[in-house]
Formats: structure tokens, C-alpha cells, sequence
């Protein structure tokens, strides 16, 4: 297997995964675009015998890049390492375009809006020295309105973003007794609140307060004073989404947990519908048509850490479209390998949840597939039949993004 640096370069003796089938089919690049299938070309030879190829991976929504930026709670390093090290770890999993999960928050640190600002601008700059396509997913908290400039200045930037609804504050607001599952909509006027002086809402504070490198009692005062804001959040979410409309970006709700919200989403042009917590909200994100995600760790471990519905357990219900890394780059092919060990589907089934599907969502229409035309974002994978898959050979547009020849 030898690095592609040239225009032109035919991958010879692969396992391919296309539309409808796996097939022993060479593939002609040009141009960083795929040429076509089992075309006579005199371009040199990858050989790739004994190997699958498939289409690059598609990371709707991953945050594993903020454990480079904060490998432990209250320890930051460098920004532009931080976004180095994330880069290579994508390509070394097959991740050919990356949406990063960032969020834009109220609270201080590793999720302010001034950090938001501080990946923003490092991710472009660091544009040429990236090997994958690094994008950002503008994970805005509804109620943190310091974020409109810059989710204005990244829609402006050179690579369009996608916009997701997070509202973990109403979330951190419920009633003792309710599961985040089960939480009601969270603009009802009626929705059920925690008491804020309480010992159980200090503790809920803990692990926030952590992050953001201040005292329990500094994040409990902070939470209350954000509350007050309540009554002007749906202005500011209209108003977001009318951006988004008008950049034609893809938008996304996140955590959903009742019918009403996804609607509510749907309306202002929001399709897709990321990680809904129960059966009730995905049934309804597909009954209108709207792309369901799930998380690759839940699916490549069998169900979720937050107990909220199984990746699998949707799949075969027909209520998954798109599996994320979310917290674990890895965990995208690991998912694809435990489902098809499950009996899920057969790869190309499969495949679409990682490739395909993703790239339909964010509207990415020159990618995620190997068929003529398309950019050449490709993996090589040794896979032996009963273990676990391992990448060799990442390719963006036809460029090598990563390449790992194995000791034996």
C-alpha cells in the first residue's frame, strides 16, 4: 500500500462498498474525484488486495475535540495543539468531514462563547494545515444570547456551519422525580422546576461547576440569574433559525424529548432531529420525514450511558438514520462493526448511517458514496472476518489524509 501522491491513481483489489453491494471493482481517481468503476487507466496502482474500501466517514456531531482542549477537568492546553491532535485523530478513524459539537454557552471555560470564538478563528486558520475538513456545529444553549455575533460571524466564514438548538438549561431546571427522558417541553409554562435553594440542585451543579473552573455556589447563582431570561428565548431561537433559513444551513434540535419540541424545531426549519431521549419524539421526527441521529457509542456499546433509547433498538424500529461520534471519534466503526455482528444489516445497509445519510442531512452533495463524480473521500480497512476493523488509508479528495502499514 503506497501513499497516492499523484492526480491520478487507480485503489486495485479492494472489497467495495457501493449502493447496493459489495464488489471486487477497481476504482479510478482523478482529480481528487472519482472517475468511475473497472475503468482501463495506465495511472499508478494502489493495491488493496484483501482490504474493504468504503466511503469516508461523516461526523454529523462530535465534542470528542474538547478532551484535547480540557484532558482534565479545569486543565486547559493550547487551542491550536488541541485542534492539531483532534485533525489527526479524525483522519486516523476514517473521518473525512468532521461537524464539531461546539457549544456555545452561558457558563464560563471550555463551553463559553469566548472559547467559541477561540476554535472559530484557530480552526481557520489552521485551514491549510488540516488534513480533514474540519466544520463546526454551532451547538448553541438557546438561552446564552452572548452567542448570536459569532454564530452570525460563522455563518459568514468559509465553511458553512450547522446550527443545533441545546437547551440543557431548562433541562438542569426539572423537578426532582423526572428523568431528562421525560422532561415536559420546556417553553410549557407549566414545566415542573427544581427549587434552586435546594441541597439536589447544588449537586446537579457539581460537575458543571468543574468544567467551567468555578464554586458550586458561583454556578448555582449564575444558573439562576440565566433563568431570568426565559421569557425572550424563543424570540432569540426564531431569530437564529431565520439565519439559517436565509444561509440554507442544515439545523438541528437536540435532546428532544416530546413530539411538541420537535415540532416546534420543524417549523422554523429545523430537520433533524439529534439524538431524541424516547420512542414517542423519534416516531413523530419520522412520521414528518425528519433525519433521526443517534450516538456511535451507544450503538457500538449496546445502549446509551443516560439510559435513553438503544441505537440499535431504533435501527431495527426504522428510527435511525445517522450514527454521530459524539463523544468518541472511534466509536463510528465500532458501531458499524457491532450492528453488523447483530445481524442489523449487511454493509452496504449499514454503511449509509456513517456515510450516505449524513452527508443527505447536511446537504453535502459531492460526498459520501463511491460512485462517479464524487469526491474522492475514501477508507481502506483491514477487517479480518471476526475481529474488529482497523483503518489503513484515509483519502480527501483523493488526498491522503492518513496511512498506517501494520508491523506483520
Amino acid at each position: 500500500m503506497t501513499d497516492p501522491t499523484f492526480d491520478a491513481f487507480v485503489i486495485d483489489g479492494a472489497r467495495v462498498v457501493l449502493d447496493d453491494r459489495i464488489a471486487e471493482v477497481s476504482v479510478l481517481v482523478e482529480g481528487g474525484r472519482i472517475k468511475g468503476l473497472d475503468l482501463a487507466s495506465d495511472a499508478p496502482r494502489i493495491e488493496a488486495r484483501g482490504m474493504l474500501l468504503a466511503p469516508a466517514l461523516i461526523d454529523i456531531h462530535g465534542d470528542a475535540f474538547e478532551r484535547q482542549l480540557m484532558p482534565r477537568p479545569g486543565v486547559m492546553l493550547p487551542t491550536e495543539a488541541a485542534l492539531l491532535e483532534t485533525d489527526r485523530q479524525l483522519a486516523a478513524n476514517g473521518i473525512a468531514t468532521a461537524y464539531h459539537a461546539l457549544t456555545l454557552s452561558w457558563e464560563p471555560g471550555l463551553r463559553s462563547v469566548e472559547m467559541g470564538w477561540e476554535v472559530f478563528e484557530t480552526l481557520n486558520r489552521l485551514a491549510p494545515r488540516l488534513t480533514v475538513e474540519n466544520r463546526l456545529q454551532l451547538r448553541w444553549e438557546t438561552f446564552c444570547f452572548e452567542a448570536l455575533p459569532l454564530i452570525e460571524a460563522a455563518i459568514a466564514g468559509p465553511l458553512a456551519p450547522a446550527i443545533a438548538f441545546n437547551d440543557h438549561t431548562s433541562m438542569s431546571m426539572r423537578a426532582p422525580g423526572i428523568a431528562v427522558q421525560d422532561r415536559p417541553f420546556e417553553h410549557d409554562p407549566a414545566y415542573p422546576l427544581i427549587d434552586p435553594d435546594s441541597a439536589e440542585f447544588a449537586r446537579r451543579m457539581v460537575e458543571r461547576a468543574q468544567r467551567a473552573k468555578i464554586t458550586t455556589e458561583e454556578m448555582v447563582a449564575l444558573v439562576r440569574q440565566i433563568w431570568t431570561r426565559r421569557p425572550h428565548v424563543m424570540v432569540e431561537i426564531a431569530k437564529v433559525a431565520e439565519w439559517g433559513r436565509a444561509a440554507g444551513l442544515p439545523m438541528l434540535s437536540h435532546d428532544d424529548t416530546q413530539p411538541e419540541t420537535r415540532a416546534i424545531y420543524r417549523d422554523l426549519g429545523s430537520r433533524i432531529s439529534e439524538f431524541p431521549m424516547n420512542h414517542p419524539t423519534a416516531r413523530a421526527a419520522r412520521g414528518a420525514g425528519d433525519f433521526i441521529v443517534f450516538g456511535a457509542p451507544n450503538a457500538a456499546r449496546g445502549g446509551s450511558h443516560l439510559g435513553s433509547a438503544g441505537a440499535g433498538e431504533m435501527l431495527r424500529e426504522g428510527l435511525c438514520d445517522i450514527l454521530a461520534s459524539d463523544y468518541y471519534y472511534p466509536a463510528m466503526l465500532a458501531a458499524v462493526a457491532r450492528l453488523h455482528a447483530d445481524g442489523l444489516g449487511d454493509l452496504p445497509a449499514l454503511w449509509p448511517l456513517v456515510s450516505t445519510n449524513p452527508a443527505r442531512a447536511l446537504g453535502l452533495t459531492d460526498r459520501g458514496r463511491i460512485a462517479e463524480g464524487l469526491r474522492a473521500d475514501l477508507v481502506l480497512i483491514d477487517w479480518p472476518e471476526g475481529h474488529a476493523p482497523a483503518v489503513r488509508q484515509t483519502l480527501v479528495a483523493g488526498r491522503p489524509a492518513y496511512a498506517a502499514q501494520p508491523a506483520g
